[in-house]
């Protein structure tokens, strides 16, 4: 007589019959799916002895369970990274998760997109956009102004300060005169055309002058000395005007004895200037 062979839990006869042998024990396909079968991860159900088991840290899932938590893509001999509730994501989903923010569409940007970084936020090239315009900054010049972003052109004609002279907006740099605003290169010298930011200057009749061109074309010369008169620019700030003829203060003295006459009296004999006291001796 031969020995039985039966299943070890239900103890019904294996002979002949499909079986499985677990843990040296050997049991019906039946007694395995409710005693010893692991419980698919992911759609709760045992894994019978027909259908291929897949593992991973003591995790078990059908094969046919298996997929992308996000795309549904099948992971079978796929490489794979297991997330958070014990779901598997593939790479290509898990790289799309992992990825920065666009600050301007709130997709992903992953790698091999092109964009713009800012302070510690990101955008798609094409969603970094003028508050203004709406059109594409992409790489080029910007101005941020708050949470706004603006274009060049866009910047110049909402904040930029309006040069006195050519009236375009100034972008960089400029100087500041008698509370107008000025492009540096239109702050010249109405003579030769020098830039004066920086330098000494006069004004003349709302025109600028630089000090040489100042004494050349627009001083007048002293009845004195022949130099000219230039108020402001060192010796002489005061001048003396005695029938369309000017002096430097200094110069404005008696023919005879060169006594200093600024802002005393003094007489003209002749076309000559002098003292009270010096005609009498002539």
């Amino acid at each position: 007589m031969s020995e039985r062979f039966d299943c070890h839990y239900c103890r019904d006869p294996l002979q002949g019959k499909k079986y499985v042998k677990k843990e040296g024990r050997h049991c019906c396909v039946k007694c395995f799916e409710k005693f010893c079968a692991n419980t698919c991860i992911e759609c709760k159900k045992p894994i019978g002895a027909d259908s291929k088991e897949l593992h991973f840290k003591n995790r078990y899932w059908h094969d046919s369970c298996f997929r992308c938590f996000k795309c549904y893509t099948s992971l079978v001999n796929e490489p794979f990274m297991l997330r958070e509730n014990n779901k598997v994501w593939c790479s290509s989903c898990t790289a799309t998760e992992d990825a920065p923010r666009c600050k301007g569409c709130f997709k992903p940007i992953i790698a091999g997109d092109q964009n713009v970084e800012y302070k510690k936020m990101v955008w798609h090239k094409d969603c970094f956009t003028c508050s203004q315009c709406k059109q594409v900054i992409g790489s080029g010049s910007f101005f941020p102004k708050g949470d706004d972003f603006y274009c060049v052109s866009c910047h110049e004609h909402k904040f930029a300060k309006t040069c006195a002279k050519c009236k375009n907006p100034i972008t960089s740099g400029g100087l500041t005169y008698q509370e107008q605003p000025w492009h540096s290169e239109c702050f010249i010298c109405s003579n030769c055309k020098k830039q004066l930011g920086g330098k000494r200057f006069t004004a003349v009749d709302d025109q600028f002058y630089c000090v040489d061109c100042y004494k050349e074309c627009v001083a007048k010369k002293c009845a004195g000395c022949k130099n000219p008169i230039t108020a402001g620019f060192g010796r002489g700030t005061s001048v003396v005007n005695y029938e369309d003829e000017s002096w430097h203060d200094y110069c404005f003295k008696c023919t005879k004895c060169a006594r200093g006459l600024a802002n005393k009296r003094f007489v003209c004999h002749n076309g000559k200037i002098y003292c009270a006291e010096c005609p009498k001796r002539l």
